[in-house]
């Protein structure tokens, strides 16, 4: 009887070491966040020729293009390690992209204002990676850079100038996300370097001016992107979450006074006013900060 049960006990010993052995050796889910944009998309270089999908005679391509750099990147990431990739469509609200285009193991996150402040980002990723990001506002030779808007002429988190992509870095992080790869024109990924030393650059065209400049052909800039994909996923070990110091302060400058409307808006989003159009939004991290600038 003693025999037996100590048998027993030493076989359930046993299948549970093995067992936590085996999840011990599993390999760890790797789920990655993509967020596009349009400006930064190969080929694209007028915003009104481009990129509104209710008025540019040129969107449909558009949409085309963005799919198409947007699949590349899946592939690269599914070639280098990732699990799962979910998608979301950062443009005008959830227009720039069809499931109907979309990669077959991809998700999409879509519709206007689906989203909340953390536009759908949480602990469960891996890492964050941008697919047709355009350079910050002001940008030396940045195709149709500009920051959150158009009417926004600087952004400072901390002292340090930002546009979009800093500002979700600084959210993904918040979460423990490390942002590992970028899609766009020169001015863009020189922009991310700075902030993310080391960080994969997909650099498909480079510009002249605010509206023109070199572009690759499609094919070109998706065999970039999709190797630089790949190759983001096999350094992920060595991206880290970018941590900013706390309490948290985000200014904005708006390059003209935008009338009383939002200009009472800002202050009741908690925003206080300095001089020369600055506006200061403060709180204990980034994502306080974050969701009183986006009011949600």
């Amino acid at each position: 009887m003693y025999r037996i049960r100590g048998s027993t006990v030493a076989a359930f010993a046993l299948s549970l070491v093995l067992g936590m052995a085996a999840l011990a050796q599993a390999p760890k889910a790797k789920k990655v966040f993509i967020e596009t944009d349009m400006e930064g998309v190969d080929g694209i270089f007028d915003f009104e020729l481009q990129c509104i999908p209710w008025k540019s005679v040129r969107w449909d391509e558009s949409r085309k293009l963005l799919a198409g750099e947007v699949n590349a990147a899946v592939d690269g990431l599914l070639e280098g390690g990732a699990t799962e990739v979910v998608v979301l469509d950062g443009h005008t609200g959830g227009s720039g992209m069809s499931l109907l285009d979309l990669h077959p193991k991809a998700k999409m996150i879509t519709g206007l204002h689906s989203t909340p402040s953390t536009l759908g980002l949480d602990s469960s990723y891996s890492a964050l990676v941008f697919i047709g990001r355009h350079a910050m506002a002001g940008a030396e030779k940045g195709i149709l850079a500009h920051s959150e808007g158009w009417d926004l002429r600087n952004i400072w988190v901390n002292n340090i100038p930002v546009g979009e992509f800093g500002n979700r870095v600084f959210l993904a992080a918040g979460f423990g996300i490390p942002t590992i790869m970028v899609s766009g024109d020169t001015a863009a990924c020189k922009e991310a370097d700075t902030l993310v030393p080391g960080i994969e650059c997909a650099e498909v065209k480079s510009g002249f001016n605010a509206t023109s400049g070199i572009m690759l052909p499609h094919q070109a800039a998706c065999d970039l992107i999709r190797a630089k994909a790949k190759r983001a996923m096999e350094r992920l070990p060595e991206f880290k979450p970018k941590q900013l110091s706390s309490p948290v302060e985000l200014k904005i400058q708006l390059s003209h006074r935008l009338g009383d409307t939002y200009y009472r808006t800002l202050l009741s989003k908690g925003a206080e006013e300095l001089p020369d159009w600055n506006f200061v939004f403060r709180g204990k991290d980034f994502l306080e900060v974050w969701q009183k600038f986006q009011g949600r």
